[in-house]
């Protein structure tokens, strides 16, 4: 039986996820890199994710994974260590791995593939990357890092003071974080604590239980604790190293010799467990500040204080510190920093749980049936009309209301993170294409809901690519033109009446109406002789078939993107527009609902069938007589000066009967656009849980889903950017 038996599924179905997760966030700190040049904080995070995997891998026996993962960790190692340059082509390199590490883990996640070799894509990829990555440990490749370029702010650096003054300290300090994995390997810490015993002087250990979940999560075979040790002997440290042999695979162990440099110990504060003890627990457990030496401290800050005027602010423990001479200041400095970047990561994981998506899927199911079941009962307690109840149904009411908006926030997260993917489309296909462009992120902070965001990412996608091989130009291009060498796209997201907006705009070259026009006379979209508005014939880039790419390249050219585009975001009940102004650049805005879930919708009837509105987009109702409607003539009315397009939804939907003598015009708005609907009756508000209806209904263009009501019958959710598009084409 291979270790992998041995744990229960859900904990390598969590292994997977996390290790997406790191993938993503790793080359995001790829492409920070490259742009700030090298950053060490960077490039530490850097190694600590791909460490991270490479242990994972190897506890659940991914040797394939772990392999070369290590070989990728050996790699950063030595840039950290400054033995290698990184540059853009290793970046280039490194990106690749990740991609590669991330199809080694599709493969293993496979169980077909559990008793299987690579298969022959994988092996070749592998190979590649292994030479390449090899070539780095080669004498001629080895280059020191220039840091005076990118000189970084360090309390051990930016002042004499720490650089080569020592800690008064006589003893050794042994800094280890068991790996998860080490009882599971047959090791005890405490047999080796015990040898360490007999070659000197423990003169001080702390336990470090950071890593400790809770009392549910933990698992009795795993190790999740450090420890910090304070060591006196005559001893060398290849033989401290000796001691720990046997664990190092599994384990990080740090070393700090009596009397290290000042600026040693500020990297081991920064070396930390992610845990928020005070300042002098932190440097206590370093071994800079000992037991007394803390109880002195915290006496004089005790009665400085006491004798400390009202108004005056308190004595921090940390000046008494420096003022005594108990501690140096780099070193304070750094645990102050520390503390504040460990206390922002505390804040942040109290605040987050990790929950199994189609747990929330169920969750949000059941509140719709919640929903749907207190539209019944507030139906039958008014058709009762005892008083009492119809309080306590109206006060239930709101508490399933709240509820609702609760639970749907739930599922609201936030686009930055999936606008940060997009930098390393920008960033590989500019470089393709011989083109400098950069990525500019705004409004990444504006929440949409989970599911709208996994479906929006396609279509993002193709928007992008086109504005990298169609939008902006060559450098030499943009310059004779009289504009920066380098082209920027801007991804913004904000939100707008109840909707939220996604702008894809570039600074490109805009569409050029005559070439947009001959090609679409050439496809017989339009007549040689037609007479068409800039925005009617922009619009027919979205026909299916639709381009006007010279050449067909990797990116675009076959016509095949932008008809995706806007079918895929009107299936999400949303719609796009286009604006570009030639030779300044184009801007594409696409329209969304926030949830697709429950929406707060307005309830309309028309003979004897009712349908419902997107609340958001109801701006008025008011009431039209049949004089009204053929007053003006046409399909337009005078509404209080402004001229409004109409369409009767009993005409529309071909009801059969007479029509109320007076009849209800609903104001609807999507898109900057305005239209009127009229209806038989007005029902008001109404709490809609949207349903998806089954393929036979697939033609319904005009219908987005449907919903049941109180009353067990089912009301249809009407499409309102397309009935609005299909007014415009019968208006022209």
């Amino acid at each position: 039986m291979t270790s992998k038996d041995k744990y229960n599924q859900d904990i390598i179905r969590m292994f997977f996820v996390e290790s997406r997760e790191m993938l993503v966030n790793g080359e995001e700190l790829l492409l920070d890199i490259e742009k700030g040049g090298g950053d060490k904080e960077l490039l530490d995070a850097l190694f600590r994710t791909v460490h991270t995997i490479k242990g994972s891998a190897g506890m659940f026996d991914f040797t394939d994974i772990e392999d070369f993962t290590h070989i990728v960790e050996n790699i950063l190692d030595d840039v950290r260590n400054e033995k290698i340059s990184i540059d853009s082509n290793m970046i280039s390199l490194l990106l690749d791995c990740n991609d590669h590490i991330s199809n080694l883990l599709s493969f293993s996640e496979n169980p077909d593939n559990s008793s299987l070799s690579l298969d022959e894509n994988l092996t070749k990829t592998d190979i590649y990357l292994r030479d390449q990555l090899n070539q780095y440990f080669s004498s001629d490749k080895i280059k020191k890092i220039d840091n005076s370029k990118h000189k970084k702010e360090d309390p051990a650096e930016e002042t004499d003071e720490g650089n080569g003054e020592k800690v008064l300290n006589e003893c050794w300090h042994i800094s280890i974080r068991f790996g998860e994995n080490l009882f599971r390997s047959g090791l005890d810490p405490q047999s080796f604590i015990s040898y360490l015993k007999g070659l000197g002087d423990i003169k001080g250990i702390v336990t470090l239980p950071d890593a400790l979940p809770s009392l549910e999560e933990m698992d009795s075979e795993s190790c999740y604790f450090g420890l910090e040790i304070d060591f006196k002997g005559n001893i060398t440290k290849e033989e401290i190293e000796d001691v720990f042999e046997f664990m190092r695979d599994d384990c990080e162990i740090k070393i700090l010799p009596p009397k290290s440099n000042i600026s040693d110990y500020v990297q081991l504060i920064f070396d930390l467990p992610e845990s928020a003890p005070r300042i002098g627990e932190i440097l206590q457990e370093i071994g800079t500040l000992t037991e007394s030496e803390l109880e002195k401290a915290l006496d004089l800050q005790k009665k400085a204080n006491s004798l400390i005027k009202k108004d005056e602010p308190s004595k921090l423990l940390g000046d008494i510190l420096l003022e005594e001479k108990i501690v140096q200041k780099p070193v304070l400095d750094a645990a102050l920093e520390k503390q504040e970047r460990i206390k922002g990561i505390d804040d942040k994981s109290k605040k987050t749980i990790r929950v199994d998506a189609q747990k929330l899927d169920n969750l949000i199911n059941l509140v719709g049936e919640l929903v749907i079941t207190s539209a019944n009962i507030k139906q039958l307690s008014e058709k009762n009309g005892d008083a009492d109840i119809v309080g306590a149904v109206s006060v239930m009411s709101r508490l399933i209301e709240d509820i609702r908006d609760s639970t749907m926030n739930v599922r609201m997260v936030q686009i930055g993170e999936t606008f940060k993917r997009f930098e390393r489309v920008v960033r590989d296909l500019s470089r393709d294409r011989g083109k400098n462009i950069k990525l500019v992120i705004s409004g990444g902070e504006t929440e949409l809901d989970k599911t709208l965001i996994e479906k929006i990412t396609d279509p993002l996608m193709h928007l992008v690519r086109n504005a990298i091989d169609h939008g902006i130009g060559s450098s030499e291009e943009r310059l004779l033109q009289g504009k920066p060498e380098r082209g920027s796209i801007l991804l913004n997201a904000y939100h707008e009446t109840g909707s939220i907006v996604i702008e894809v705009k570039d600074d490109g070259e805009g569409l050029n109406r005559e070439k947009i026009f001959a090609k679409a006379v050439d496809k017989e979209l339009i007549k040689a002789d037609q007479n068409i508005s800039d925005n009617d014939l922009f619009q027919l880039i979205f026909e299916p078939g639709f381009s006007t790419a010279g050449e067909v390249t990797n990116i675009s050219g076959r016509g095949v993107g932008m008809d995706v585009v806007k079918r895929n975001i009107e299936s999400l009940r949303g719609s796009v527009v286009l604006n570009t102004i030639e030779g300044e650049g184009t801007t594409i805005r696409i329209h969304l609902p926030l949830t697709l879930a429950i929406i707060d919708g307005f309830m309309v009837e028309v003979g004897d069938f009712s349908y419902v509105l997107p609340l958001d987009i109801v701006t008025e109702c008011t009431d039209i007589s049949k004089e009204d409607i053929g007053k003006e003539g046409g399909n337009f009315i005078n509404l209080r000066g402004e001229v409004l397009p109409f369409m009767r939804l009993r005409d529309f939907f071909g009801e059969e009967g007479d029509a109320p003598e007076i009849e209800k015009i609903v104001v609807i708005e999507s898109s900057q656009k305005k239209a009127g609907l009229v209806v038989d009756r007005l029902i008001g508000e109404f709490q809609t849980v949207v349903k998806p209806l089954g393929k036979i209904f697939s033609s319904l263009d005009w219908i987005s889903g449907s919903t049941i009501l109180g009353t067990g019958d089912v009301a249809l959710i009407l499409d309102v950017s397309r009935i609005i598009k299909h007014m415009q084409q019968v208006s022209i």
